[in-house]
């Protein structure tokens, strides 16, 4: 059984796979309760699944790119559970798995834009099949306006940057867990996919009394 979650993005997203299909998805109620939420979601839908943790044969995480706190929430229970339970811990882009499931209404090429805050998305772009072209990278909107359809957070926030929004909006568990079970996506360490140094930093030593 697989178990994936994603918490790079406001929403915590987690879902259980067999093998064959999703057999239960759960999604937080409110945005940027990361630490609060993913646990109790992953426990509720292992009891949704009739499950408990000693099924699980492996984990999916979603490495971002997203702010750090999010990001940190996810991939420490990620390699935690994998150390625990001895199984493997597979990472995949967010933006890969929302491209994923945004293709499946799309006949051209499309990019992916999130919520980066301090007024930047992260944008990716991607071909007609949902594979990625290039990217990710963070810019203000502005900078990366475009008329190609956009997928993903960011196009509802910047709608003079990018007109032609497109769904999803936020990256689904469910479409994780399907991209690793099908090897649909490139497969990465459960490493943070940070594009920007994180807001908190160490302090500096301390300054001499004179």
């Amino acid at each position: 059984m697989l178990l994936a979650f994603d918490t790079a993005t406001p929403l915590v997203t987690v879902a259980l796979h067999d093998g064959s299909q999703v057999v239960a998805e759960r999604r937080s109620a409110q945005p940027l309760k990361h630490g609060e939420q993913l646990a109790p979601l992953i426990e509720q839908v292992m009891q949704d699944a009739a499950i408990d943790r000693l099924d699980l044969t492996a984990v999916a995480v979603g490495v971002g790119p997203g702010p750090f706190t999010g990001l940190r929430v996810g991939l420490v229970t990620a390699r935690t559970l994998g150390h625990v339970l001895e199984i493997p811990v597979y990472g995949v882009c967010t933006l890969d798995v929302i491209a994923a499931e945004a293709a499946r209404g799309v006949d051209s090429p499309f990019l992916v834009a999130t919520d980066a805050r301090r007024k930047e998305v992260y944008l990716a772009s991607y071909d007609e099949s949902g594979t990625r072209i290039s990217g990710p990278v963070v810019d203000k909107p502005a900078a990366l306006a475009t008329a190609v359809p956009v997928a993903g957070g960011g196009a509802a926030l910047y709608p003079d940057a990018f007109p032609n929004s497109i769904g999803p909006d936020e990256p689904s568990a469910a479409w994780l867990a399907q991209c690793v079970a099908a090897e649909l996506v490139e497969l990465l360490d459960p490493e943070p996919l940070y594009l920007r140094r994180p807001d908190a930093v160490a302090p500096g030593a301390p300054k001499p009394v004179s």
